[in-house]
């Protein structure tokens, strides 16, 4: 016999949010400023972006968190914006799908400073009928590119170095959502 929910789900497909254990994990070492892809029901800090593609970030504290829409057109268009912002000089931390076959991924995602992948499905937080949060796992697998758009006197040459594949993120044994 299959689990069947017991309430409809009515999340909007891109109003998904973050788990807080893995917003909290990045947020310890980065410090977010600003969520850069956030409503006001999933934001995660005080200061968030609605409407990130059509503003600059300059002049706005980061670093930035960014968990985008995924949906299609919309994450080709989030990640281009990240790494166009961190040719500014923005740290940008985006919690993506690993879609190394999509040609988002590498337009962008393969000219960031770190990707770190996650071991095993990340269970994005919803919301079913009455207002009751849940968790449920996409069908793909996910991980968090880094755009490191801050100056390093050491690496001159730092947008030139392939990318870093960094320590792979292991999530807590009962994950909360």
């Amino acid at each position: 016999m299959s689990h069947q929910r017991k309430s409809r789900i009515v999340t909007p497909k891109d109003e998904w949010g973050t788990p807080q254990w893995l917003f909290d994990l990045l947020d310890q070492e980065f410090h977010f400023a600003t969520d850069a892809a956030a409503s006001y029901q999933n934001t995660k800090k005080n200061r968030f972006f609605h409407d990130a593609l059509i503003i600059s970030w300059e002049g706005v504290p980061g670093p930035f968190f960014l968990n985008p829409p995924y949906s299609a057109g919309n994450i080709d268009r989030f990640m281009a914006k990240a790494l166009e912002e961190s040719k500014k000089g923005a740290v940008v931390v985006c919690l993506v799908p690993c879609a190394t076959d999509t040609r988002w991924w590498h337009n962008y995602a393969m000219k960031a400073q770190e990707i770190r992948f996650i071991k095993g499905r990340v269970r994005f937080v919803g919301y079913g009928e009455g207002g009751k949060q849940i968790a449920n796992s996409p069908t793909f697998s996910s991980c968090v590119v880094i755009f490191d758009g801050r100056p390093d006197p050491l690496v001159p040459l730092k947008r030139m170095l392939p990318v870093r594949i960094g320590k792979t993120i292991e999530q807590p044994r009962k994950v909360p959502a």
